[in-house]
């Protein structure tokens, strides 16, 4: 089984966001006995907190369930267990290249290379934000989860 790891900062906006986006399209596509997705943050200020209401709310919006996810901070194992760690931001690639051993580099990407044609790197933090932040990374994130499961298709299936 092919294993992916979602990673923004707290685990309660966007790398929730995109476990649920793309657990909810790799099972839409037949897929989930072969793709196995989870989210984690670089930092554990919210560990064991379920997502953020307004995060919950937009992607159930879009028939996404988050309510059932529960932060937690990546840990030293997950660059064993996960084939691909995809960072939402710069930062967080950053602060995951820094943690990752050397032999397990290439397993860390920026979620948005999925998505050359947003013409941008970093998925933001919605957080501070009002309703339309959530709607706009909802958007990016399932930009990124269409072009993350072509990949997959055409390199690791």
């Amino acid at each position: 089984m092919l294993k992916v790891l979602f990673v923004c900062t707290g685990n309660i906006c966007r790398s929730p966001t995109a476990e649920g986006v793309f657990r909810a399209l790799v099972e839409r596509e037949g897929l989930a006995d072969r793709i196995g997705v989870d989210s984690a943050g670089t930092h554990a200020y919210h560990a064991g907190e379920a997502p953020d209401r307004r995060s919950a709310e937009a992607a159930r919006r879009r028939g996404v369930e988050l309510d059932h996810l529960r932060a937690r901070q990546v840990v030293k194992a997950d660059f064993d267990t996960f084939d691909l760690i995809l960072a939402m931001d710069r930062g967080h690639h950053a602060k995951l290249l820094g943690s990752c051993p050397p032999p397990r580099r290439d397993a860390v990407a920026l979620f948005l290379s999925f998505a050359p044609q947003l013409g941008v790197q970093d998925v933001p933090d919605p957080y501070y934000g009002g309703h339309d932040g959530f709607e706009r990374v909802l958007d990016m994130i399932e930009a990124g989860s269409i072009g993350l499961l072509d990949h997959i298709r055409a390199t690791r299936l």
